[in-house]
């Protein structure tokens, strides 16, 4: 019994730490229309940030300076979200397609980057050692995973409450005006490209903020972490969960995290250890049918505006008084 709660709490820290991503894409593309395909470059910067600031010092790499988690974290959120506002003053001149090629092509780089600066990022052999937290509970899995599961829970509410504030702030408004007309948000004296650079870096932020995050609750960052199926895995939690809604964000990460996991857990039982390499990508196929699925009953995710059906009854109501007021 205490096995299990153990793991659950693992699954909802990981599936949670997913969720920042998930609110950071959803301040950039669910509120401001932003087509960021490199999210996972902001949660690789945001990573290697923290693990940097806090990471004992080591001979040949650059860094080692053994500061205190939070200051890992926050050095995170700032180093992600300057990076992002200076890749949306260069890029977001580009819309929808141009865009997305753009940001796919600044993860690509930041990838490169950790893989090839063995100095800064150790390389292939990426940097271990990451402080954990609570880590003097680590000999009693329950305790430590409960223990992680509380902070990560404290800093999402944070995040969630900071966001929802924003979105209903004025400045929220302008985001959601610049998405639907921008003619008309910019006839009113908006500039365009000032909010959603700012919009930009604070989801880039956000997502730092995320790698930092799950960096120490892993102990151990590697360029492998931060694949193109990453972005894959956040774009299908927030289109899940319903693109604009944070709560969505939310319900939609642990949702997709939790068919991921337990799409890998039945291939390691069904299948020989000679062929698990190939029935991983079952777990892409169980999330394009879960996908297919949603989309079907719901368009616009399970917390997002469902388009309204037109009633039967509403034409034939509408003519018969067409008629009356015709007659009359």
């Amino acid at each position: 019994m205490m096995d299990i709660i153990g793991y659950g709490a693992f699954f909802l820290t990981t599936a949670l730490i997913f969720s920042f991503i998930t609110l950071g894409l959803n301040l950039q593309w669910g509120l401001t229309g932003l087509f960021n395909v490199g999210l996972a470059g902001f949660v690789a910067i945001g990573a290697y940030t923290s693990a940097l600031l806090t990471t004992p010092d080591t001979d040949g790499r650059f860094g080692g300076f053994d500061l205190p988690i939070l200051v890992g974290w926050l050095g995170a959120m700032i180093i992600a979200g300057l990076a992002a506002a200076i890749i949306g003053v260069a890029t977001l001149r580009l819309k929808s397609d141009y865009l997305a090629i753009t940001t796919f092509g600044v993860a690509v780089v930041v990838q490169l980057v950790a893989l090839n600066a063995q100095k800064l990022t150790g390389g292939p052999f990426g940097i271990g050692f990451i402080p954990r937290p609570f880590s003097s509970l680590a000999e009693t899995p329950l305790l430590f995973n409960l223990a992680n599961l509380g902070i990560v829970v404290v800093a999402l509410l944070i995040v969630y409450f900071a966001l929802e504030h924003l979105v209903k702030s004025p400045w929220g408004r302008v985001l959601k005006a610049l998405r639907e007309d921008e003619r008309a948000a910019i006839s009113l004296g908006k500039s365009a490209r000032f909010y959603r650079v700012q919009a930009f870096a604070v989801g880039g932020a956000v997502m730092g903020l995320a790698g930092a995050i799950q960096a120490h609750f892993i102990g151990f960052i590697a360029p492998d972490n931060y694949l193109p199926i990453l972005t894959f895995q956040v774009w299908v939690m927030l289109i899940v969960g319903g693109s604009g809604s944070n709560k969505g964000a939310i319900v939609g990460s642990v949702l997709v995290w939790a068919i991921w996991a337990g799409s890998g857990a039945l291939t390691s039982i069904l299948f020989s250890p000679e062929q698990q390499a190939r029935a991983a990508s079952l777990q892409i196929v169980a999330i394009g049918i879960m996908l297919c699925i949603i989309l079907l009953v719901r368009p616009g995710g399970l917390f997002g505006n469902m388009p309204r059906r037109r009633s039967a009854v509403a034409p034939q109501q509408k003519t018969a008084e067409d008629k009356n007021s015709a007659a009359s």
